[in-house]
């Protein structure tokens, strides 16, 4: 079985450090992975995607994730329609927002029940732990907050390769305050 996410954020963001860290941590679990962007020269701050493939089997797909399983929102005001374009049936959303569910399925035009669908306040955390508006990693909180995609000891490993000391316990700290934070909306 493979689990296809496609991530939405804006450059500077780290989207696609967000997945490698997921990828690193998938792989660390004995699984097969990809993780890639998809942008261009554009500036920082610009709207662009980034992509983590997870699969029991070798991954013989080598082209941008189209229908995902998963779609993960790092800045809330990316919301809209477009968000869930390809969204499988039953697929999941993930994003980073405060306030109330209503707001958040009218921001996509979809209803309750469309998708499932989990919100945490990653841009609050962040500037309260790492004093920075950098949400990538509070997402990969709201990611395990699913249970089935990877397992917290194998993201504490990836963070701990990707980030050194006290950057690293911040990260883990941000990620755990994610996923606490976590509804289903």
């Amino acid at each position: 079985m493979m689990v296809e996410i496609r991530w939405h954020g804006r450059g500077g963001q780290g989207a696609w450090t967000a997945s490698n860290i997921v990828a690193m941590a998938a792989s660390y679990e004995g699984k097969y992975v990809q993780s890639f962007p998809a942008f261009g020269p554009e500036r920082s701050g610009a709207p662009m995607l980034s992509f983590t493939r997870i699969s029991d089997e070798p991954i013989e797909i080598h082209s941008m994730v189209y229908n995902p399983d998963i779609v993960i929102v790092l800045d809330y005001t990316l919301l809209s329609p477009n968000i869930v374009q390809g969204l499988k049936k039953n697929g999941v959303i993930i994003s980073n927002y405060v306030g109330t569910p209503e707001s958040f399925l009218e921001k996509l035009q979809i209803k309750k029940g469309d998708y499932r669908a989990i919100i945490t306040p990653a841009s609050k955390l962040a500037l309260e732990i790492l004093k920075v508006n950098i949400t990538n990693t509070a997402m990969i909180g709201g990611l395990l907050k699913l249970g089935n995609i990877i397992s917290w000891s194998s993201v504490e490993k990836a963070i701990r390769e990707r980030f050194k000391g006290p950057v690293a316990d911040k990260n883990l700290e941000l990620i755990k305050k994610a996923y606490e934070s976590a509804v289903e909306v």
